[in-house]
């Protein structure tokens, strides 16, 4: 790093060159040179899992190429997990909205359930749901594009009485 703040172009692709990495490994701090991948949020699970820590008195955050890819490995062959998915709140929505959502897809309940608990179980079933991305957003797109909207044909319906 340049007197000026601005980088001295050396340390760019493999991050800073007098750094190691900053993550601790069986309590023993990491000697091989820090790369240009760091430590964040989304990795700090699949680290804690592995066994490995931040080291407290690093000043910085790069991680090693080493650790880097012991990460990737342990990402890539973990199953899909409920923190990656987006939560949906289904006990925020009406006892109406759960009984429609029920009845339209079908899913079977105990007659006599409170809205937790049908909160519950149609919240497993949502998460069952299986979707193609590519087929949704080109569906979805086609629709904006061609005005598919009902509230733009309910809009467009009312100029054209109104004119």
């Amino acid at each position: 790093m340049n007197q000026n703040g601005f980088s001295t172009g050396e340390e760019d692709s493999r991050g800073p060159l007098d750094k190691i990495c900053c993550l601790q490994e069986d309590g023993f701090r990491c000697q091989r040179q820090a790369g240009n991948a760091s430590y964040s949020k989304k990795i700090r699970n699949t680290v804690r899992q592995l066994k490995l820590h931040l080291d407290a008195v690093a000043r910085h955050i790069y991680i090693c190429d080493y650790h880097k890819n012991m990460i990737q490995s342990a990402r890539s062959l973990k199953p899909s997990s409920q923190d990656e998915a987006p939560e949906v709140d289904f006990s925020q929505l009406q006892m109406n909205t759960l009984r429609r959502y029920k009845k339209h897809f079908k899913v079977v309940t105990k007659p006599s359930l409170n809205k937790a608990q049908m909160a519950e179980s149609l919240l497993n079933h949502f998460k069952t749901i299986s979707v193609n991305e590519k087929e949704a957003l080109t569906f979805f797109i086609y629709t904006i594009k061609t005005n598919g909207n009902k509230l733009d044909q309910k809009s467009a319906n009312n100029n054209s009485d109104t004119t």
